[in-house]
């Protein structure tokens, strides 16, 4: 039940039976429909073969990223790959549960998730400003700016790490935009790794609570979620992994400047490799790798790798002497 937690970081686990294991099967079923559907889209409307196809939806389901190809999809100069691994790459970034809901014929779970609907929104607003900006600056047709813009804010929100244009030639502003969704993540309850959305979500509202407490310090504000009140512990919880979660990355950044060539390479091999996402800017960026970076560095990035994909938590409670104790 700990490790569902860490998984399902919202204010609703929202199993969907009362036997955990049970739940583990139906997501992994959904899960396993969704690599096959996107497989057989890639070799037959795609025209990848079965080789490519399969290597490329497991990369995007699982949010890995990892391609066949050296320039990963972008080899490929397709409209129809990027489109459909754009689509799925977002898909494995929801809620696995509004998946299985929709399946079952309850598609308005979707909509009626608070989380979903920020997800969305935001990353439609990324892409859009992305693509003005890129248009602006003489990077193609505004049709190729779009999609170049949507496969690359998808990849990187849903930390997949697949590429289709050097972003890290884009302007400033979509820079630093791109490694602001590093550390956001997908949502809850996805294969998607960062902080999650519901966090930042949660955090988000927990500021404006504070300004509104701040002008009336007598109010009794309660935070609400989907219009479901959202505990103080949870919001507690959030607030200590958030914490947690930064001190990680200043502490690492700073760490890193001793095996990077910049501090831009150093911040973002940080935020990289602890929100999963794999490529990040300069000697790091997405035409480059890690490989020039020493091997006590890499091995210091191998270990933000482990903390980010297992929540933090997991990894550091075995640190703490109290875990060890009988």
């Amino acid at each position: 039940m700990q490790i569902y937690r860490a998984e399902m970081p919202g204010p609703s686990k929202d199993r969907l039976t009362p036997r955990i294991a049970t739940t583990a099967k139906l997501l992994w079923g959904v899960y396993a429909l969704m690599t096959v559907v996107e497989a057989v889209l890639l070799k037959f409307v795609g025209g990848m073969d079965w080789f490519d196809s399969f290597c490329h939806a497991f990369g995007t389901m699982a949010t890995g990223g990892f391609s066949t190809r050296s320039a990963s999809v972008g080899a490929y100069d397709s409209a129809i790959i990027d489109t459909i691994i754009t689509v799925f790459m977002f898909l494995a970034g929801v809620n696995f549960s509004l998946h299985y809901y929709a399946l079952t014929g309850k598609p308005k779970r979707y909509f009626q998730d608070p989380e979903f609907r920020f997800y969305s929104i935001f990353l439609l607003s990324a892409t859009l400003f992305l693509t003005v900006n890129i248009w602006m600056d003489d990077w193609g047709t505004f049709t190729r700016c779009f999609r170049d813009s949507a496969f690359t804010a998808t990849s990187i929100i849903t930390t997949t790490g697949f590429g289709t244009a050097d972003f890290d030639q884009w302007p400033d502003a979509c820079r630093l935009l791109l490694v602001s969704m590093m550390f956001m993540g997908g949502c809850a309850g996805s294969t998607g790794g960062g902080m999650k959305i519901v966090r930042v979500f949660i955090m988000f509202k927990k500021m404006l609570r504070e300004l509104k407490l701040f002008m009336r310090p007598s109010a009794v504000i309660q935070m609400k979620l989907g219009g479901k009140p959202v505990e103080q512990e949870i919001i507690s919880h959030i607030s200590a992994f958030f914490a947690i979660f930064m001190t990680i990355f200043a502490v690492g950044s700073i760490v890193m400047t001793f095996f990077t060539p910049d501090l831009v390479t150093a911040f973002t091999s940080v935020v990289a490799t602890l929100g999963n996402i794999g490529p990040g800017l300069n000697a790091v960026g997405v035409t480059q790798n890690f490989a020039e970076i020493s091997p006590l560095g890499q091995a210091i990035l191998t270990f933000f790798m482990l903390l980010g994909r297992l929540e933090l938590y997991t990894v550091l409670i075995l640190f703490l002497p109290s875990y060890w104790k009988r």
